[in-house]
């Protein structure tokens, strides 16, 4: 089994999934604007460019998303609560890049810093309105 995150936007999948490719090393492999989408599923020509589908792998990992207008998903222009997409490592420094290059443009939840179970963890909500937590994965049984 795969557990695949889902993540909405409004009108910046495209973008959001461009930046995370590069932050985190990753392959966009589907990006389906709506336009893509079969004739009857054609709506207003303001959405053509926004993403139905996008998908991106980063290593044996993947992330979806979607555009999503407020009629689709009423929530959407709200901050995301509730979830936060979570990157591991074992590689402290290799989680400070991640944590520095989401949090940029967004903002610091938790700063990145050794905890009691890591030697580096921290929280952001980058500039997409994604939440993340960057942990460094520490010692068996900390």
């Amino acid at each position: 089994m795969k557990i695949v995150p889902s993540l909405s936007f409004n009108g910046q999948c495209r973008e959001a999934f461009e930046f995370y490719a590069q932050v985190l090393g990753g392959r966009i492999t589907t990006a389906m604007r709506y336009a893509d989408g079969p004739p009857e599923m054609q709506g207003d020509p303001k959405y053509n460019d926004w993403l139905m589908h996008c998908w991106m792998d980063v290593g044996d990992q993947s992330i979806m998303g979607a555009d999503m207008d407020v009629q689709w998903a009423p929530n959407i222009q709200k901050p995301k609560n509730g979830f936060d997409v979570g990157l591991h490592t074992d590689d402290a420094d290799q989680a400070r890049r991640w944590f520095d290059a989401l949090s940029e443009g967004g903002k610091v939840v938790m700063p990145f810093e050794k905890t009691f179970w890591s030697p580096g963890f921290g929280g952001c909500v980058d500039k997409f309105g994604v939440p993340w937590m960057i942990n460094t994965n520490g010692e068996p049984g900390a």
